[in-house]
């Protein structure tokens, strides 16, 4: 069997490979995104009509192909409001990881840190202060910190005490951690509006499921109720933990690898240098 090289190699058909690789990296970045959230079922419903509209078409149902035609018409003005989080969740997700991925600046998040943040939520667990925490990861927190007080401050357990004290200015809403540092305090959530959520969870609840649903922020919560530590991450809510799967959970999901310090070397002026030295001789 000959195989003509020139045809295998043709402009048309790298083409076509570029075209596959580009289909399959989107639909892999979109399935990445909307898992863990309600539009995950969206994916489902497409599905579905996509295999009853190349049904209708076999088999030539004309009025099953009118009324799939005209979902598909207004479905798409209905999606875009119903699904407003998650498709601005993704533009945002699309925009940070093509040229501005927080990811290649993490930095190794310290025991101090942990450590801190530990005493405040025990401290205020047992004395029933409740509290709501939410610490930035990849997903950018800015538009929930522009409605609070800013602080700016160095995270410590007693900062974290002292403004969730209750009857004082600063304990209703959510502190934003940035940067490990405390960037506000009284900061307003999105509240969850998942009916399948128990009746029995309080506005701190709501509010760190709702962030979770549009962001990849952990989230700690304690009740004022009872005391329980509850961590929101991921569109998911860890109810009652313990110390240890407390300190486990922030450890696994705040301790990144140190980005790494070798300094690289700088042609453009190891360029110049190699001139200065030659003109020198």
């Amino acid at each position: 069997m000959n195989f003509d090289l020139d045809n295998i190699l043709s402009w048309q058909n790298l083409t076509n490979v570029i075209d596959i690789v580009l289909v399959w990296y989107l639909i892999n970045k979109l399935i990445t995104i909307l898992k863990g959230t309600r539009a995950i079922q969206l994916l489902k419903g497409v599905f579905v009509i996509v295999l009853i509209k190349m049904g209708a078409v076999l088999l030539d149902l004309s009025t099953i192909d009118w009324i799939i035609n005209q979902i598909i018409r207004w479905g798409v003005v209905a999606v875009i409001i119903v699904f407003q989080p998650e498709i601005r969740r993704g533009l945002e997700h699309l925009g940070k990881t093509g040229f501005r991925n927080r990811a290649n600046r993490r930095v190794k998040t310290s025991d101090y840190f942990i450590q801190e943040i530990d005493k405040a939520i025990q401290y205020m667990a047992k004395r029933k202060i409740g509290a709501l925490i939410s610490i930035e990861l990849n997903d950018l927190l800015d538009e929930y910190a522009h409605t609070g007080i800013q602080i700016g401050g160095d995270l410590s357990n007693q900062l974290l005490i002292n403004i969730f004290i209750p009857n004082t200015p600063l304990h209703d809403g959510a502190v934003i951690v940035q940067d490990f540092k405390i960037t506000s305090a009284a900061s307003y959530l999105p509240l969850s509006e998942n009916p399948l959520i128990s009746k029995e969870l309080g506005t701190r609840h709501r509010a760190a499921i709702g962030l979770s649903e549009v962001t990849d922020a952990v989230t700690i919560i304690v009740s004022e109720e009872t005391g329980g530590i509850s961590i929101a991450h991921k569109n998911r809510l860890y109810r009652d933990m313990s110390r240890e799967d407390f300190v486990g959970y922030l450890s696994d999901q705040l301790a990144f690898e140190e980005d790494d310090k070798t300094e690289k070397p700088n042609l453009i002026q190891e360029f110049l240098d190699n001139l200065k030295w030659g003109n020198s001789k």
